[in-house]
C-alpha cells in the first residue's frame, strides 16, 4: 500500500481486515470526530460542492507553500456516510504533499472492503469526493 500516505494506508488496512459489523461503527467514529468547519468558511465561501453526493456536501483544498495539502470538508451530520469518507480523508490525509494526495488510488474505498457494508451510490458518492480532492489539488500544482 505504499502508493498512500502511511496514516491512509493505516486506515484502510484496519477497514480492510475488520469484521463487517464492525465497520459501520468504524465508520460512525470517523462521522463523529470529523473537524467543524472553521468560521471563515461557514458560507461554504470557495468551497465546492460534491453533486455526486446525495447529501450537500462542500470540500476545499489548498497547497501550501511548503507542498503539503490543507483540506476542509463539510457535511450534514444526517449523512453519517459522507460524513465518515470525509472524516477518513481529513485524517488520513493530514500533512500531505499534493503528489502524495494524487498518488491515493481512486479504487480507495474498494480496498478498504467498503463494498459489502454500503450501498454503491454511497461509494460513488465518496469517490467523487475523492476526485474532486485531487483536481482541485492538480489544479494547484502546476
Amino acid at each position: 500500500m505504499s502508493d498512500m500516505p502511511p496514516k491512509l494506508a493505516e486506515i484502510v488496512e484496519e477497514f480492510a481486515t475488520a469484521p463487517r459489523e464492525v465497520v459501520l461503527e468504524m465508520l460512525l467514529e470517523f462521522a463523529d470526530a470529523m473537524p467543524p468547519l472553521p468560521a471563515d468558511l461557514a458560507g461554504h465561501d470557495g468551497m465546492e460542492q460534491v453533486p455526486e453526493c446525495q447529501t450537500q456536501f462542500f470540500l476545499k483544498a489548498v497547497v501550501q507553500p511548503d507542498d503539503t495539502v490543507q483540506t476542509w470538508f463539510d457535511c450534514p451530520p444526517e449523512a453519517p456516510t459522507t460524513r465518515a469518507f470525509a472524516g477518513i480523508l481529513a485524517e488520513g490525509l493530514a500533512g500531505s504533499t499534493a503528489a502524495e494526495i494524487l498518488a491515493v488510488p481512486d479504487d480507495l474505498y474498494a480496498r478498504m472492503g467498503l463494498a459489502n457494508a454500503i450501498s454503491p451510490l454511497r461509494i460513488r458518492g465518496g469517490s467523487a469526493i475523492l476526485g474532486r480532492l485531487k483536481r482541485q489539488v492538480a489544479a494547484q500544482s502546476r
